[in-house]
Parts: C-alpha cells; sequence; structure tokens
C-alpha cells in the first residue's frame, strides 16, 4: 500500500467503517507511526492533532475499533479502515459520529445479525423471542423459515406488496437466526454470492 504522506504534513484521514454493516463510524487522522500502531496491535490507534500524540480508540472508554483491513484510496492519500466496534465510536455516546441512524441500506442485517448473536450469547432463554427461538434448537428455526417462506411466497402470489414486505422481513430475520442456531456466518452465506456473482 503507497501512501503520500507529504500532501498534508505526514498526516492521512482515516475513515473508519463497521464492516459487517457497512456504517460509516468516524474520521481520525493516521500517521506514520498511529497505522503502524493499528497494525500490530489489531486495535484502530490515530494520531490526536490536539494533544499531538497517539490515541487508541477506547484506551479509557474500552469501546475499541478491532481492525479487519485498512485500504488506501486511489490516489494514495485517504485510508478506509474496516473494523468491528465493541461499542459505540463517538464520544456522545453515538454509535457513529455522523450521527445514530444506524446501518445504511441492507447493512441492517449485518447489525440484525450482531443483535441476535448478542441475544444468543445471553445465558436467559427467556429474555427475549430470539432467545426462546435458538433455545429451541435448530429444527425450530429452520421450520420457522419454512414457515415465512410460504407465507412470503402467498403474499406475493396475492399482489398484496405491504404483504409481501411484512411477510419477506420475517422471513429475512428467521433466516438470520437459523444461521446463528447453525454456527454460519452471515459473511459466509455473502461470500457465496459474492463468488456466484463472478462466475
Amino acid at each position: 500500500m503507497k501512501l503520500d504522506w507529504d500532501k498534508m504534513d505526514g498526516l492521512i484521514p482515516a475513515i473508519v467503517q463497521h464492516v459487517d454493516t457497512g456504517e460509516v463510524r468516524m474520521l481520525g487522522y493516521m500517521n506514520r507511526e498511529a497505522l503502524d500502531a493499528t497494525n500490530a496491535s489489531g486495535k484502530v490507534t490515530f494520531w490526536s492533532r490536539s494533544r499531538r500524540e497517539l490515541w487508541r480508540k477506547g484506551a479509557t472508554s474500552g469501546d475499541t475499533l478491532e481492525l479487519v483491513d485498512i485500504r488506501a484510496d486511489c490516489d494514495g492519500d485517504a485510508l478506509l479502515v474496516l473494523a468491528r466496534p465493541t461499542g459505540p465510536t463517538c464520544h456522545l455516546g453515538t454509535s457513529s459520529c455522523f450521527g445514530e441512524q444506524g446501518a445504511p441500506g441492507v447493512g441492517f442485517l449485518g447489525e440484525l445479525a450482531d443483535v441476535i448473536s448478542e441475544r444468543a450469547a445471553k445465558a436467559d432463554a427467556q429474555a427475549s423471542y430470539t432467545a426462546r427461538l435458538l433455545a429451541e434448537g435448530v429444527k425450530r428455526s429452520a421450520q420457522k423459515v419454512g414457515e415465512e417462506g410460504v407465507e412470503t411466497a402467498l403474499a406475493a402470489t396475492a399482489g398484496d406488496k405491504q404483504e409481501t414486505a411484512s411477510e419477506a422481513a420475517d422471513l429475512l430475520y428467521h433466516l438470520l437466526v437459523l444461521l446463528e442456531a447453525t454456527d454460519v456466518p452471515l459473511d459466509d452465506v455473502l461470500d457465496v454470492l459474492r463468488d456466484r456473482h463472478k462466475a
């Protein structure tokens, strides 16, 4: 990765994006030392222009950014940092420094998959519908996917757009629960779709 460090006096803007949802979380700046620290630790680290020192995101709050990948733009003067946040990113307590809209478009599926995974990790099976469904096992989740698939098809055949959207939402939700129950990450499904698209 060739970077143009001279363009902004040794600093390069780094846009942080949630790798699973596509949500833009923040903008920070990196110098060579911050980039090296990020790559070495796996925790996203920036150069503070006001304090004139390195700062690791979440060092005090615990809301870190786990590094997944770093990409340079075509001119080598900006970075896209793909990360998995462990909590809110903004110092105001919101998930993003650009507001609390959440993941855009289909990125919400990644956000929903994360919520389902969090609920699966809780010991109390009665804490939510998701937890109860997961506690009933793979067969129950699979049955719900089948039921919702049929209901989606029937709504579409009837030409009811609102009902089709509602049933399709149920289908997508239950499919994500089934993926969680079978320990198949949504990313694996997306990788298959990408590979098929390339072919």
